[in-house]
Parts: structure tokens; sequence; C-alpha cells
């Protein structure tokens, strides 16, 4: 299938494509639509930015029946964001049809969606929650649905709809067509096909690298504690018009945020803690450009579509190989050349060479800019931005009155541009903090992702063995684990010793100065599964010590 013609589709949705520059379908749209069209169930598995969308919109506009009323198709999607860019999405291809969207989401007053889901909408897309919500108010039923979509399932496994899910999908009628798209397919998503799918059609996308050909990928290796003092630096260097910043924890998306605009920078963040009016301000002025930095977390910043984002930041290396996927690929979109920069600790190297396998590209390592570089490219910038101005400079009348009495008062006009470009000057007088070159004496190898052992432990450090509850089952991996618990528990890496990854377990070599911590261990979920632990034994005298301690 070369173009969508071959498809035999209905003419207002030709028309829709057409309108939308849209003529030749991408990978899983050329092997998703024709099955989804004869009305068999899919389970496409495929990243972010492949065009996933279409692949299961079209369809869907093709099978339903625009005379009749109530829902007919539900499209479930992780967050408000993406339900907001897949109902535009779908809006775009119904433009021409007599069916209608509703978007329902959480956050937000109610009356709205009530008078939307008066108006009769074949078609509903929404998150898990709000769903639930109005289902139990009575202002949505689900009788005559037809066509179910689960866009981006792992992403509502990992935000902790599990159990929505399952009750959405429990009331839904059995005779419907269901298509599940999904980056990665972990355990509980491979259940949930077997359990609510009819021998579904998988269709799997794999690139040759999963990253774009015109991003560039930059890497800086960096100590902890200086990683603003760089994030500064390479602000300046670039200067880009627009840029995002990605941060692992909410703290750290405030904690730059102050930190960005103590320094004067026009920046602000997003993450989950905010209210649905704060994050659609924060996102209004992104947009219109009021701020140039856009700080946040990767749940806050899911479904989040902008155009013309020079760069993307990773303050934080993120704690999923497939998240650096999604974080870089919101640049360089629509043919537009964009920069990925990552910043990484000498601890992270392991990381780094991980995620380039998994990857299939090289990251570009970068010498941190001296303090001469950042004055000699502001000079480039200021030189540039006066230079792009010339050809309209003559047709500006504003300032005849102030040149006038410049020549009155001085013949030399060279005195005078030195003076406006001092006035125009702001960071070559800038100073900035001394940052020490991170440098490795010997190259570092890639682990195995199953024992992987993150630091090498003293001789007389005292070490424990505990058992968790999760494994392969749930996708695990050793460095997103060491970050969790991080991030949970305020663990640090060093008190892990070697992991070891099985089926449905793992078991941790743990410093026994850090045991403490995991006393709150239990209120905990990864995945969307409750944590349990318990101590390996070793005798019965160890075991209860261990069990005192967390």
């Amino acid at each position: 299938m070369n173009n969508f013609l071959e498809l035999n589709l209905h003419a207002e949705i030709l028309s829709a494509l057409k309108e939308n520059d849209i003529v030749e379908p991408t990978e899983i749209q050329q092997r998703s639509i024709p099955v989804l069209l004869e009305g068999k169930d899919v389970i496409g598995q495929a990243q972010t930015g492949t065009g996933k969308t279409f692949a299961y919109a079209i369809p869907l506009l093709e099978r339903l029946n625009p005379t009749l009323k109530g829902v007919q198709a539900l499209v479930m999607c992780p967050t408000r964001e993406l339900s907001l860019q897949v109902s535009k999405e779908i809006s775009k291809l119904a433009k021409h049809t007599k069916i209608r969207c509703a978007t329902i989401y959480g956050g937000v007053s109610y009356e709205k969606q009530f008078t939307e889901l008066k108006r009769n909408p074949q078609v509903i897309i929404g998150t898990p929650g709000r769903i639930i919500d109005h289902l139990k108010r009575g202002t949505l039923n689900f009788k005559n649905v037809s066509y179910l979509v689960l866009d981006e399932a792992d992403e509502m496994l990992k935000m902790g709809f599990q159990e929505d899910m399952e009750t959405i999908l429990s009331q839904m009628p059995t005779e419907r067509q269901t298509s599940l798209f999904s980056a990665t397919l972990p355990a509980f998503i491979q259940k949930l096909s077997k359990k609510y799918m009819k021998d579904p059609v998988f269709i799997h996308i794999s690139n040759k690298t999963l990253t774009v050909s015109n991003i560039e990928e930059y890497l800086y290796y960096v100590k902890k504690e200086q990683k603003k003092d760089l994030l500064l630096r390479i602000l300046d260097y670039y200067a880009f018009g627009s840029v995002m910043i990605f941060a692992n924890t909410k703290a750290m998306v405030d904690e730059l945020i102050l930190f960005l605009q103590n320094h004067k920078y026009k920046a602000d963040g997003l993450h989950g803690d905010l209210k649905q009016i704060s994050r659609d301000r924060v996102m209004q002025s992104f947009r219109l450009q009021a701020i140039d930095i856009l700080i946040a977390t990767d749940v806050a910043a899911r479904g989040i579509d902008i155009q013309g984002v020079e760069a993307i930041i990773n303050f934080d290396l993120p704690q999923e190989l497939e998240i650096y996927v999604h974080r870089i690929g919101r640049t360089g979109r629509a043919g537009q050349a964009g920069t990925a920069i990552t910043f990484a600790t000498s601890r992270q190297r392991n990381a780094i060479l991980e995620l380039e396998a998994f990857t299939k590209s090289k990251l570009i390592v970068s010498k941190i800019p001296s303090v001469e570089e950042i004055k000699q490219q502001a000079l480039k910038q200021l030189s540039n931005l006066i230079l792009e101005g010339l050809d309209t400079a003559s047709m500006n009348h504003k300032y005849d009155s102030v040149l006038m009495d410049l020549v009155k008062k001085t013949t030399n006009p060279t005195p005078v541009i030195i003076r406006l470009l001092e006035l125009l000057d702001q960071k070559t007088n800038k100073e900035y903090a001394s940052i020490e070159e991170v440098t490795f004496k010997t190259r570092s190898r890639l682990k195995d992702k199953a024992n992987f052992e993150p630091t090498k432990r003293k001789k007389s450090t005292s070490f424990c063995k505990v058992e968790i509850n999760i494994g392969t089952d749930q996708n695990v991996r050793p460095n997103q684990l060491v970050n969790f618990f991080h991030d949970e528990l305020k663990i640090h890496r060093e008190h892990f010793g070697k992991i070891t990854i099985q089926k449905n377990k793992t078991i941790l070599e743990v410093n026994e100065i850090a045991l403490r911590y995991f006393k709150n261990c239990h209120t905990l979920s990864f995945g969307g599964k409750r944590l349990t632990i318990k101590p390996i034994k070793k005798g019965a005298e160890d075991s209860a010590q261990i069990k005192k301690k967390i």
C-alpha cells in the first residue's frame, strides 16, 4: 500500500487527508489499517511519532455509523494532553462527516463535559479516571460500543490505571473490535489482551534507529552537584529560541524553575501536582513564547504537542530507555533540525552505553563550553541579530530624531556603535561558576542487564540480600529500579550491590546501613503492582535482624 487511495476509503476521509497533505501512509498505518478494516483485533507495538493515531482512527471512522445515536467508539488515553491531541487528530479526519467527538478528562469542571455528552457523540476520547466517573454518574454508557482503542496502554499501566482499565473493559460489550497500541508490552498488557481481545493480530514496528536523523544528540559528562552550573552555560552557549528541559522528579522541576527564574531566564514548568488551570497557563505561555524554557517531568509532558521546539535537554537521565526516545522526539519535527542534549555523571556511563545500544545511535560526547567560548558565541549571536534586520531598518523612521541629535554631537560613528553594542550586550559580562571536567581512566563496558552491579562496594561494607516481588514480567531493569528507589525512598546508588532480576522477583544486595529506608516500601507501586519486600534467609538470626530494620 503506497497511498491511501488503494484502501477504498470514504471520499470524506480521503478529502480530509488531502487537505492535511497526508498522502503516503507510515509503516504502522500500512500494516494496521487493512487488518482493522477487516474487523480484526490488533496489537500494535510502535514508538511515539510513528503515526499510530491515524492507524486506528481511519478504520474507526470508516466503520462507524453517523446516523446512529450513542457512543459507538471509545479511545482511552493515559493523560489529558494525549486525549486532546488524539481528539484533534480524529476531528481533522472527521471534518467532512457527521461523526461527533467528545473529550473527557479529569482536572476540569464536569459541566462542559455533560453538555458535550448530551449531544450524543459517536466517539469518546478520554482518561480512565474520568470515564469511570461518568459511568458511575450515568452520563455515559457503553452498550452500543463496537470499537475500542487503548492508546499508549503501557503508560496507563505506569500511571496506576491498571484497576480502572479492567473496570472499563469489563463493562464493554463482548461483540466489539479492540485495538491496543503500546510502545512496550509488559506482562499485564499481555494478560489484558488475552482476556479482552479476540485472536489479535500482532504488528511490531521496529526502526533501524529509534531516534530521528535530523536531531543532533550531544552528551555532557558532569558532576552531579555541578549540573545546574552546566545548564546555565549550555543555555547561554546555544541560545535556543525554545527549549524543553526534562527532570525525573517534581521536586527537581520546582528547583530548576526557581533556579532559572532567579538567573533571569523566562522559565516555567509542569508536573503532576499542578492544577489544570496552572498547567493551561504554563502551556499557553510557552506556545505564545512568553516563556522560552519549559521544565517538565515525563508524566506531565505526555501528549504535549508543540511545534518549533528547538532543543530538548535531559537534565536527568531518563529512568527508562524508551523515555529518551519520547523526550527527544519533541524536537526536530516536520523535517526541522533539532538538538538533544543529555547530562550524565561518570557513574552513569554504563547507562549511556545501554542507551546507545537501544537507540542504535551514538551520542556526541562534548566538551563543556568555556567562559571565553560562551562570550565569543554571544558576540556572534549579537552580530547576526543586527545583520538580520538591516534590510528593513532603513524603513524605520522611529529613531530619526535620535540620529539627528547624534550626528550633531559627534562626527565619528565608531564610538556610537560600540556604545550601542555595550548596551545590547549582556552575556559577555556574565560570570559563571567553574566546572570540573569529567575524565575517564579506562573505557567502561556495557554490563549484563539482568545482573548489573552499579558500583563496586568496599570490602569493609556489609551487604545483605532482600527480595522484592517484581521482575522481568514487569519489564524491570536494574538502572530503572535503582533510580526508582532513589526518587521514592532516597536510597543512593552506592547502597546497592548486585541486582539479579528473575521472572517475578528481584534479588537486591543492599547495604545494611540503608535497610531502614525500605520501611515504607510497602506503600509503593511499581508498574501498577504493590511492592512487597522480604529478607533472603541466611540464618534465623540474620533474617530476624533484617526484618527489624525493614
